[in-house]
Parts: C-alpha cells; sequence; structure tokens
C-alpha cells in the first residue's frame, strides 16, 4: 500500500464502551502506517446493551448503526466496520453511507478465508447464533466453502469471564471443525483477546481468522483502493440511497450525540 492516509472507524454497535479498549488494542497492533482508527461505541441512550446476540437487540441498536454511518460520512472517514458478527445493519448503513466504505466481519472474515484455503469452520459462541450466522454465509455466497459451525456453549460475555476455559472450549471446537468437517481454516467468531488467534493457529496448523482484524483490514483495503483508482461504493439499483431531502423530512436519521465512546489511535 501507499503513503496515502486512510481514516477508518471501528464500530462498536453497542451503548457501552466495555469492549471498545480491546478493539482499539487490535487496531494499535494490526493497523498500517498511515491509517487513523477511530474504535466508537454508541450513545447509551440507544440502550445500554453489552452485546447483540438476540435479533430483539439488533433491531434496537440499528438506528443508531445508521447514524453512526452517517456521521462518520460526514466527517470525513473513508471507510467504516461494523464489530459485530452479525453484520447488522450492513446493507442499510451502506444506503446512506454516501463514499464511504462499509463493510463488517463476517463477510470480510468469509473472504479471507476462501483467499487461505477451500474449506473453512466457524467458532462461534452459543447455539443460539448459527440460524442467523449461517443464513448470512449462505446470501453471502460462501455456503458451499463453510465446513459448519461450532459452538462453545458461551454468550458474548461469557468469553470475557475465564480465559483459561475459553481457550479450553475454542481449541477443541476448532479441532472438531478441522477433524470433523475437514476445514483447512478456521473463523473465530467472538474476539476474546488480542493474539490468541496467533497462538491457536501455531497449535493448529491452519489460519485463525480473528473476525475483528479481519473487519478492519478490509476497510484499510478498500480505503485504499478508494483512494489509488476511485472505486467508491455503487449507489445503483439495490445499493440506491434515500433522497436527502426526504432523510431530512423525517427527522431522526441526524443527532449530535450520536457516540457515547471514541478512542482515537493515530496513523
Amino acid at each position: 500500500m501507499t503513503d496515502t492516509k486512510r481514516k477508518i472507524m471501528f464500530l462498536n454497535p453497542v451503548g457501552t464502551s466495555v469492549y471498545d479498549q480491546v478493539f482499539a488494542d487490535m487496531a494499535a497492533r494490526y493497523k498500517l502506517p498511515g491509517s487513523e482508527i477511530h474504535v466508537t461505541s454508541l450513545n447509551p441512550s440507544i440502550g445500554k446493551f453489552t452485546h447483540i446476540e438476540f435479533r430483539a437487540f439488533e433491531a434496537m441498536v440499528t438506528a443508531g448503526i445508521i447514524r453512526a454511518t452517517r456521521a462518520a460520512s460526514r466527517e470525513g472517514f473513508d471507510a467504516l466496520a461494523i464489530g459485530c458478527f452479525y453484520d447488522t445493519a450492513l446493507h442499510d448503513a451502506r444506503e446512506v453511507s454516501h463514499e464511504m466504505v462499509v463493510t463488517a466481519p463476517c463477510l470480510a472474515s468469509c473472504r479471507l478465508a476462501t483467499n487461505l484455503s477451500n474449506r473453512f469452520g466457524v467458532i462461534v459462541g452459543r447455539q443460539k447464533w448459527v440460524e442467523q450466522m449461517s443464513g448470512t454465509v449462505r446470501d453471502y455466497g460462501f455456503g458451499d466453502a463453510c465446513a459448519g459451525f461450532y459452538p462453545v456453549g458461551l454468550g458474548v460475555n461469557d468469553f470475557q469471564a475465564d480465559h483459561e476455559r475459553t481457550n479450553s472450549l475454542l481449541i477443541q471446537a476448532a479441532e472438531r471443525a478441522i477433524e470433523e468437517g475437514h476445514a483447512e481454516s478456521i473463523i473465530l467468531g467472538c474476539t476474546l483477546e488480542i493474539g490468541f488467534h496467533e497462538c491457536l493457529q501455531a497449535q493448529l496448523g491452519v489460519p485463525v481468522i480473528d473476525v475483528s482484524i479481519a473487519a478492519l483490514k478490509e476497510a484499510e483495503y478498500a480505503a485504499e483502493m478508494k483512494t489509488m483508482v476511485n472505486w467508491v461504493p455503487s449507489r445503483k439499483w439495490s445499493c440506491e440511497a434515500p433522497r436527502e431531502d426526504e432523510i431530512t423530512a423525517i427527522g431522526v436519521f441526524d443527532q449530535s450525540d450520536v457516540f457515547g465512546n471514541r478512542i482515537v489511535v493515530g496513523a
């Protein structure tokens, strides 16, 4: 990549800042020189969610994601990554992103996994997640490449309760994906701690993808291509954006206090 500066937002789509520092540490470790990363979370007024593993929770935060996307676009960000493996409101956000690229972890990690292997397995927290996530993977066109979903029986917040136990469960699930599902790469559908995927990768002998890193790196790459070769998002047909006068008349899309927290990882 060139020395062109990139301004990227990593949006943690919940109403608390509890995991923002984890994502900021990830960005500091893996971002490229020249990338300025803003890790943000939503204003607690959207609801003090620490996770959105239920569809009802997703529905409640979707308005916040849309408002955050518009705010980021107006601030001049090149790209935005929605930091949830459900890829919550990805298509909705793209409609209001103007020339800013919008991506999300499931799409980014599936693309990366199929560049690294022919067949990937996905490690997820709970069986509850599988129906929705598997549908998303199929909708993206990666169904044939997916060896399966392997839940470890943990909710989002449970991942942080006992790292030793979580590590053990993730390793067991990944081994099942490889031996039983013949997965050639592994996607970790929930982030535990920065760098854990490297330890797991060394033990398993196959690529292990941390989905938050995948989303950040795809956002960086898209921002670079936008600058270098003028590849900007389409606004034709299914990508058509709402008219600004109609958005203004509706009166709920733009607010001054969209973000509850922001950590800037400088270029």
